[in-house]
């Protein structure tokens, strides 16, 4: 037996203890049986799949005024579950008009027949090929998920998923597809001075590099789909089906008023959108200040 002097074993200690904080902390796989969804958590060098409940209870029927991009996701992840070609998607547009909450819809409608979905954050983009090595033996079809996604240029995250996208050495396995919502078309700030250097080939205007490049990521999306806000009229019929729902959920009954319209108008002008985002926060306020009213 060696006898260490005593400032040893406290120096030997202290690199131990060091050394196990840059350690993955020990977890327990995921049991997706049970869980349908999970974040990937970032630790050291590394990371693992942690479990989420899911809490959003928003389903296909309740999203309003996005009935062709439904049907287009809807369609693609129904092919992905059976095993079909299914695409990667890019869901763009404006903000909180229901591009995330259509991902979480479609979980909560197909979770069932065995979706599942991962959610990942831009800085954790390195790690796509230890998320992928995590799931693929599993028998299920995972969404992974990148939510309100956009990059600077050269940052390494972009790098990881084009070339997970581009089916290279990074791809996707067969069982996991690439859902990415945003709210830029190209996922990267434009400028007036990528126009610059367009040229004509052949009578044919060919881009500038610059713009080229910042085609070549959101290109390598099967699908595109965009999101716009809403007509006065669709988002009036969203106010309506959110008020309905939460005097659904605390079991009373909410009359629509002519005052309730006009205050959900002068909502949306105070906060410059009509989207789905904007219903659902006004109808929290005016469901809150009516049921305070009568307590």
């Amino acid at each position: 037996m060696i006898n260490l002097k005593p400032e040893v074993v406290a120096q030997l200690e202290r690199v131990l203890g060091s050394v196990e904080m840059l350690l993955p902390r020990a977890v327990k796989p995921i049991d997706w049986a049970s869980c349908s969804a999970a974040n990937w958590r970032r630790h050291s060098f590394s990371g693992f799949l942690e479990p989420v409940r899911v809490t959003d209870t928003t389903t296909l029927d309740e999203l309003l005024g996005v009935e062709e991009q439904k049907a287009i996701m809807i369609n693609n992840t129904r092919q992905f579950l059976k095993g079909l070609p299914a695409n990667n998607a890019l869901l763009w547009g404006s903000r909180g008009t229901g591009k995330s909450s259509l991902v979480k819809a479609l979980l909560n409608e197909y979770a069932a027949e065995g979706l599942r979905v991962i959610q990942v954050e831009k800085e954790d983009l390195i790690y796509l090929s230890e998320i992928f090595a995590a799931v693929e033996n599993e028998p299920y079809r995972f969404i992974l998920l990148c939510d309100d996604l956009t990059f600077e240029v050269g940052e390494l995250g972009y790098k990881m998923l084009k070339s997970a996208l581009d089916g290279s050495v990074y791809s996707a396995p067969e069982n996991v597809l690439i859902y990415v919502t945003s709210n830029r078309r190209h996922l990267l700030p434009e400028y007036e001075t990528d126009k610059l250097g367009g040229k004509y080939v052949n009578g044919e205007l060919q881009q500038s590099e610059a713009t080229e490049e910042k085609v070549s990521l959101s290109d390598r999306f099967g699908l595109w789909i965009p999101f716009h806000v809403f007509t006065q009229d669709r988002y009036i019929e969203a106010v309506r089906l959110c008020v309905e729902r939460e005097a659904r959920n605390r079991k009373v009954e909410i009359p629509w008023t002519k005052e309730l319209e006009q205050d959900a108008i002068k909502w949306s002008h105070d906060k410059t959108k009509r989207c789905g985002r904007t219903a659902f926060q006004f109808s929290k306020n005016w469901v809150g200040q009516y049921l305070l009213s009568r307590a």
